[in-house]
């Protein structure tokens, strides 16, 4: 039985025409699940694009996520990315107070530390991107918080299957796919 509060990352294959974001959102949250996380982008089909997505709940919440998408003409495939061996990344944006002296080279010292970039300088403030699994980035933001963060923007997740090992098995088991 998995915990009430576990997250599950969920990849969804779907039709790249108009609709299918507000379609699926809107499935969802009609039905009392919240999205904790979303990103979408076409993929290497441009007919296709892949969702991202992040719910909480246990395992009959997912069941459910997992059966009223199946429902969804547009959805193609839906794997449960957390159940198999995966990487993720977030992709956040922020500007935070720095006026040029010690404070910005304490900063510059911080996104060097978690191999970040500055990617603009302004004259009291810096623009920092950061990438990777998302403890990294909520660490980030929380050891920048007292300089001041004026601006913040985060993508949702997005996450992706591990190959497959020298033996030809993937590396944690097998997929959990519903096609439409």
């Amino acid at each position: 039985m998995s915990s009430p509060n576990q997250r599950h990352v969920l990849s969804a294959l779907v039709q790249n025409v108009p609709g299918v974001l507000a379609h699926i959102s809107g499935m969802l949250a009609s039905r009392g699940f919240n999205i904790d996380s979303l990103a979408v982008g076409e993929t290497e089909n441009p007919a296709l694009s892949r969702m991202t997505f992040v719910v909480v709940g246990d395992d009959r919440v997912l069941e459910q996520v997992g059966k009223q998408l199946e429902k969804i003409v547009t959805v193609v495939e839906v794997l449960d990315v957390s159940s198999q061996d995966y990487v993720e990344r977030d992709l956040l944006l922020l500007k935070v107070a720095a006026a040029p002296g010690g404070k910005r080279a304490e900063i510059r010292e911080l996104v060097d530390i978690f191999r970040g970039k500055i990617v603009d300088v302004g004259p009291e403030e810096v623009m920092i991107e950061i990438s990777g699994r998302e403890n990294k980035v909520q660490a980030f933001i929380e050891r920048v918080r007292p300089y001041g963060i004026t601006e913040l923007v985060r993508t949702g997740r997005i996450a992706m299957v591990r190959s497959e090992d020298m033996s030809g098995k993937v590396n944690s088991g097998g997929i959990k796919a519903v096609s439409a």
